[in-house]
């Protein structure tokens, strides 16, 4: 009987595992698993020339050492970051990060955590996509805050390595991928918020060749200003003097703090920063452009490219906020479970009438175990489908086939909305539910449970509300190539359902998973008929609940994913008693999940069709 060894508290205790409620830890095992067992990224990726100096050993062993950063430096300083209220505002245009902030920047930038996937001949790490998002994951468990200012500095090489003029990937590619440099992207105005292509930044050719004026206010900046690197790099949206109205109207402009030129400062400066419900130590800022002086930038691109252009990057920070999602979730989980542990209240269910009967740890009971195990299998299957995602990312860049590229390539860009919102929105929900298990020593600064929530919820609000996804999904994802992405999606999806029903061993799961993505298609059917029909309202109505719907049917291809792996390594000859258990979880996994969260998207997938007999 499955449900008896999931309902046993032995699940939830691993070999070696840290005991710490308020300290930070996260399942590397786990994260291993995925990368080199589920993934096997070391024979995914091999013959890709970029890749060659690095093999299992490297990985394994930097994701070891960004864990032990994070718990001896990283984690510490978000704490004390969060607990003094963060960054401050000294006016002219000054903004100063906590006490010991700037001494962890550096760690993590000498130690090579900042330009992770670059290219390595631009001062990159270099890493192939999914170990840097691992890698991601553990750092930002430990410090969200913290990892922002690294993760645009990132994304802003990443852009000017693939659209910048040769000139700016010589002046600052290196600067960025080191940590010398900070970056920024500059999209939110006061009136136009995420409708983006109602900007009213001016951007005005100058005298000087090449250079532009930049007029205009950006707010909500991550990392506007700060005090951890010697210069700021702002990706700026703005229009030049007669562009046509709307997005079709907007350029980007490289604008610089400092002039690249003779190193004065140019005229861009902070207004003032926000003050926030969580990520405190990460810096908000208004901008003001050219307010007081000139503020120069240098047009990337040709004009009117400046969305197409940006999505490069926002694209990046979507999958990134997933992961933001994934690691507050797993870092949540793993202060829950430490507790749950210590704690001792109450007695066993079976004693519940003896007042004499001995005092236990949360952990026995049922309710505790039910959250403790939803959590778990949640983060580890949301851990899968993000590091998939990247994978695809990564061999869609490096392949030479065209065929295999575009495949590849429209998979990741059909689940990159999935990625970012059902990571994120999970994610806060695993957070809160891990303040739950501690009861109202959660709701309390003594542990780190209430910060969590506060830390992880604005994932589910920038880089594109998760409405904002859903509606991306709906209306421009399931419709590329005619469907035939979606198409190709359910064919992966039936392949890994086939795999797991040879093992003998998931029938009803396989079944179940099978029946769900049929749903999953006939909701995505109707939605296609109100689109021909012409009803797009009626199909943007049920865009956030069609991307749930995706969403949970994804996470229960991947558990029986990981389950079908699990199975396979028990097989072995030599597997130790600790990896018995951990492959034994994963197999639970998928039994859990089938029985308890995939019943909702039958329901989720009715509600769907029957869009038709109601009207909002």
């Amino acid at each position: 009987d499955w449900s008896s060894d999931v309902c046993s508290s032995d699940l939830f205790i691993q070999e070696n595992e840290m005991d710490g409620s308020t300290s930070y830890n996260i399942d590397t095992r786990d994260i291993k698993f995925v990368l080199f067992e589920q993934l096997k990224v070391q024979d995914a990726l091999e013959g890709i020339e970029r890749f060659e100096d690095f093999d299992l050993e490297t990985y394994s062993a930097m994701i070891d050492e960004t864990l032990r950063l994070s718990q001896e430096v990283f984690w510490p300083v978000n704490r004390s970051g969060d607990a003094s209220g963060g960054c401050v505002f000294h006016g002219e245009g000054k903004v100063t990060t906590p006490e010991g902030y700037p001494e962890a920047y550096k760690i993590m930038a000498e130690s090579g955590l900042v330009g992770l996937s670059g290219d390595q001949k631009w001062g990159a790490t270099g890493l192939p996509e999914p170990v840097a998002m691992a890698i991601g994951e553990v750092l930002t468990g430990a410090a969200p805050a913290l990892s922002t200012y690294g993760g645009l500095s990132r994304g802003v090489a990443n852009l000017l390595a693939h659209h910048g003029a040769e000139w700016m990937k010589e002046k600052c590619l290196e600067n960025l991928n080191t940590g010398l440099w900070g970056g920024t992207m500059c999209l939110t105005e006061p009136g136009a918020g995420s409708s983006v292509g109602d900007s009213l930044t001016k951007a005005v050719p100058s005298d000087e060749e090449g250079v532009y004026h930049l007029e205009g206010e950006k707010i909500f900046i991550t990392g506007g200003d700060q005090d951890l690197t010697e210069n700021i790099l702002h990706l700026v949206l703005a229009k030049l003097p007669d562009a046509p109205a709307g997005s079709k109207g907007i350029s980007i402009f490289l604008v610089s703090k400092y002039n690249f030129d003779d190193g004065s400062r140019n005229g861009v400066y902070v207004a003032g920063i926000e003050h926030k419900m969580g990520l405190k130590a990460s810096a908000t800022c208004a901008l003001a452009l050219g307010a007081d002086q000139p503020c120069k930038g240098y047009l990337i691109g040709n004009p009117g490219d400046g969305m197409r252009i940006m999505f490069h990057m926002m694209n990046e920070a979507r999958i990134a906020v997933g992961i933001q999602g994934l690691a507050s979730a797993a870092a949540a989980y793993e202060n829950a479970k430490a507790y749950a542990k210590a704690r001792i209240q109450g007695t066993s269910i079976k004693e519940f009438k003896n007042p004499n009967a001995e005092r236990v740890a949360i952990i026995e009971h049922p309710d505790v175990r039910r959250m403790l195990m939803n959590m778990k299998v949640t983060i580890e299957t949301l851990r899968s489908m993000n590091y998939t995602t990247a994978l695809r990312l990564v061999q869609a860049e490096s392949t030479h086939d065209e065929d295999e590229r575009k495949q590849k390539m429209a998979l990741v860009e059909l689940l990159t909305p999935i990625c970012k919102s059902f990571s994120s929105d999970k994610g806060y929900e695993i957070a809160t539910e891990a303040m739950q298990i501690f009861g109202g020593y959660g709701y309390t600064g003594e542990y780190p449970a209430e910060q969590h929530v506060r830390d992880v919820k604005i994932a589910s609000i920038y880089e594109g509300t998760n409405g904002i996804q859903a509606m991306d999904l709906v209306g421009r994802k399931m419709r590329a190539q005619g469907g035939m992405v979606f198409m190709t999606w359910m064919q992966t999806a039936q392949k890994d359902i086939a795999a797991a029903k040879a093992t003998g061993q998931l029938d009803a799961e396989a079944d179940a998973t099978n029946k769900a993505v049929g749903f999953l298609g006939a909701a995505a059917m109707q939605l296609g008929k109100l689109g021909a029909e012409g009803n797009l309202e009626g199909a943007m109505l049920q865009a956030t609940p069609f991307l749930n719907l995706f969403g949970t049917v994804v996470l229960a291809v991947h558990a029986l994913d990981q389950a079908t792996v699990a199975i396979e390594a028990l097989k072995g000859e030599n597997v130790s008693e600790g990896d018995r258990k951990f492959y034994k979880g994963k197999v639970l996994n998928a039994k859990w999940y089938s029985a308890n969260n995939l019943p909702a998207a039958v329901a989720m997938s009715k509600a769907i069709q029957e869009i038709g007999r109601a009207h909002v």
